[in-house]
């Protein structure tokens, strides 16, 4: 059944280039490096109000748990009974938000550091980089629970979200 809609495959497959194409570029002498963070930027806010107005699976209000019923899943996740989610499931939805939120940040410092106001101011640059340390180490625990989820529910999560398709849901299937 279809999962993700094109815009939520998009935003994801160019979030993830453009921060990728950013961190290597940091270095870079040419104008890569501020230009790939206003692309990440605008991918950010595209997903952010696609996330209120968009298709079932991709708004916010479908996947956003409460924290009680979060840290029920994740119990549920180590002791390996955790049931399978059409959408995301409730560690996977907090997850989208913080990967949302902190390339948000990143690209905030970034563009800080640009203006008057902060241009070389040290502390500025600290932040930013910190923020993009929390962002790599957030990014490996996505990956990692991808692979895991994966594993857990027999679905190719990575696959799911290039053609946008899962299986159908089984009777202890949630949505």
């Amino acid at each position: 059944m279809k999962v993700w809609d094109l815009l939520v495959r998009c935003c994801h497959w160019l979030l993830v280039i453009s921060v990728a194409l950013a961190w290597l570029t940091k270095h870079s002498q040419s104008e890569w490096h501020e230009n790939l963070g206003y692309l990440a930027l605008a991918i950010v806010l595209l997903r952010l109000c696609w996330g209120f107005i968009g298709t079932r699976y991709a708004r916010f209000s479908h996947f956003i748990r409460t924290p009680g019923h979060t840290l029920t899943y994740a119990r549920a996740v180590i002791d390996g009974s955790a049931r399978r989610y059409i959408g995301h499931n409730p560690l996977a939805g907090w997850m989208t938000i913080a990967l949302l939120s902190m390339v948000f940040l990143v690209c905030w410092t970034g563009w800080l550091y640009t203006t008057d106001m902060f241009w070389g101011v040290e502390w500025v640059e600290e932040l930013h980089e910190g923020l993009t340390n929390i962002l790599l180490g957030l990014v490996a625990l996505h990956v990692i629970g991808a692979i895991s989820t994966s594993r857990h529910t027999g679905e190719n999560l990575v696959a799911a979200m290039i053609h946008g398709r899962k299986r159908p849901p089984a009777a202890n299937d949630l949505d």
